[in-house]
């Protein structure tokens, strides 16, 4: 079978996959969330936190939980790094440096993963174990609670302003469905070779005759988690192209399952919770579309010869995985991309200019396409409102979504949203490039108006664009060790996570308020179970009748939305970015 057969065969494996378990993952995470009962294991959570699990927050208190939760998580887990060599189990690593503690601790706790480190050499397994594998969990349960918290925003028919509770929100995701989903991945992992134990390290001679060790840890767990919370930071410096990580083929494919399957199976769980499955459906044919495209100009370029040895090769083959192929890397770098998980199973800095170009917009556009765990379907939401704001204003009639008006304040807070990952990205890239010590960082800067030189400026983009999409992934011939890199992409993905994050609760919490017109005549959805989302917890209680459809509006579902909604995405990233992916990629894929 050749190269090709066999990538279209694996692409056909993954959407079976997804698509056997879209409707009972789906619902099952609407349940997990709407459900009023608590668990025990939940319940003494909540006694030993001190957490009122009956009370219900407005988006003000909910931001601050979730700001005040974020920032405790980045001190205690700089205050670990730095202490490393003084605790157990440290194998003789000394404590982390300050801005290299800082820069990893908001990077795990924002759920970007960007590593400037080499982690088996610099990370002890107890500081991967306790302290970063721990976030790769609690980030991506702070990415569900706030998707949710906009959903019950939506949703809320009596006007009280409230959309949960964070702390209930975030042990539910976290106990219900990341830590038993990544048990069985991991399971899957270890059956395929990857490496779970307690050892530091393993020795063995060479044919040379030298004694070497390789490093041995808690790996698989990692990894599997890692990947199901689109997290993407490794144990390794060669990150999931490593064969004690990644193995086999089939381990690709399951790393690439599990990165898709929430952020996937989200848009069933909102079409449920909203009790229209529609809206659910045309969100992700949206998402479809962009990663099915940008997948196939991925997999275009890199097998499009450009130089002497990838035309002997057939191929680009520079820093690919040969057990992967190039089917196998595109598959991975357009899902890594697509997500906000940043792992990677080949050196994205040695795809073509094409194929590079390719991943980069695909970060650019926001990673919604489907996006992270929850900040997916949140900033895909963010571009629903817009889209719904635009068809108001073609058909001359008041914006509505799912019956909440689409006002100043409404549009206003959604506009700031999308503007707040560009507005880093430029200024971050901006600064950067004045400055003389970002020259000497990269490992061929080249003279003025070369190849050489114009990557270097992609490098520097894409560094800023993964820092603030809050993706981790990077061009590696950009050394970022220095404190400016570090403490400058530090703030991009501090600022580029929590800032989207309160602006997200703000236009809940705005939509929270609002009492929709109700269709009288109209059934309780039997997709909601006849629960609805504004009381304590999860909104217990009787669903009220859906609010009137207005047939002046736009419909929010339907091939016509998708397409507006297909639009308004690329066209945001387009009119912004366009500019610079010219500068860059672009350039450089036409010289």
């Amino acid at each position: 079978m050749s190269e090709t057969w066999a990538g279209i065969g694996q692409l056909g494996v993954l959407l079976v996959l997804l698509a056997a378990v879209y409707i009972p993952f789906g619902d099952h995470m609407a349940g997990v969330y709407r459900s009023s009962r608590h668990l025990a294991v939940e319940r003494a959570v909540y006694r030993i936190a001190r957490i009122d699990r009956d009370s219900a927050q407005t988006w003000r208190s909910y931001a601050v939980a979730v700001v005040a939760f974020s920032t405790v998580s980045v001190l205690v887990l700089y205050t670990w790094q730095r202490l490393q060599g003084l605790l157990p189990w440290s194998d003789g690593k000394p404590g982390v440096s300050p801005t290299t503690a800082f820069n990893t601790a908001v990077s795990f706790v924002t759920n970007t993963n960007w590593q400037s480190y080499s982690p088996e050499t610099v990370m002890s397994n107890l500081t991967q174990m306790l302290g970063l594998t721990v976030q790769n969990f609690l980030s991506a349960a702070v990415g569900l609670a706030v998707a949710i918290a906009l959903i019950r925003g939506l949703t809320a028919r009596n006007g009280s302003g409230t959309i949960g509770n964070f702390w209930v929100d975030l042990v539910r995701g976290t106990v219900r469905i990341l830590l038993p989903v990544a048990l069985l991945v991991a399971v899957v992992l270890l059956s395929q070779g990857a490496v779970q134990s307690w050892h530091t390290g393993v020795g063995y001679r060479l044919l040379d005759g030298r004694d070497v060790t390789s490093p041995l840890g808690p790996f698989a767990s990692q990894e599997a988690v890692k990947m199901l919370g689109t997290n993407g930071g490794g144990t390794f410096a060669a990150n999931s192209a490593h064969p004690f990580s990644n193995p086999t083929p089939l381990s690709n494919l399951v790393e690439i399952f599990a990165m898709l399957v929430i952020p996937v199976c989200l848009t069933r769980t909102y079409g449920t919770l909203v009790g229209d499955r529609r809206q659910g459906l045309t969100l992700l044919s949206v998402m479809a579309t962009i990663w099915a495209t940008m997948l196939t100009l991925a997999w275009f370029f890199q097998t499009r010869p450009d130089g002497l040895a990838a035309a002997a090769a057939g191929a680009g083959l520079e820093g690919t995985e040969v057990r992967f192929g190039i089917p196998g890397t595109a598959l991975f770098a357009a899902s890594t991309t697509g997500t906000s998980t940043g792992a990677v199973n080949a050196a994205h800095d040695s795809l073509s200019a094409g194929a590079g170009g390719v991943v980069l917009w695909n970060i650019l556009l926001g990673e919604v396409a489907p996006g992270g765990v929850g900040s997916g379907l949140y900033g895909m939401l963010v571009l629903a409102v817009l889209t719904v704001f635009l068809g108001g204003l073609l058909v001359g009639r008041a914006p509505e979504l799912l019956g909440k008006k689409v006002g100043r304040r409404e549009i206003t807070t959604a506009m700031l949203s999308v503007l707040v990952m560009p507005t880093l990205v430029l200024t971050g890239t901006s600064i950067a490039l004045v400055l003389p010590s970002t020259t000497a960082s990269m490992v061929d800067p080249g003279p003025a108006g070369t190849p050489e030189s114009i990557h270097g400026f992609t490098e520097v983009l894409y560094a800023y664009a993964s820092a603030a999409n809050n993706n981790g992934s990077a061009f590696g011939g950009l050394a970022v060790t220095g404190d400016w890199f570090q403490i400058s992409l530090g703030l991009a993905m501090f600022l580029g996570r929590l800032l989207p994050i309160i602006l997200v609760l703000a236009l809940a919490g705005l939509f929270a308020r609002q009492t929709p017109r109700v269709d009288d005549d109209a059934e309780v959805s039997p997709d909601t179970g006849g629960e609805d989302l504004d009381g304590p917890v999860a909104g217990t209680g009787t669903l009220t009748a859906p609010a009137a459809v207005d047939t002046g509006t736009l419909p929010s579902h339907g091939p016509l939305f998708a397409t507006l909604l297909l639009g308004t995405t690329l066209l945001v990233s387009g009119l912004t970015f366009f500019p610079a992916l010219v500068l860059g990629p672009i350039t450089e894929a036409l010289l």
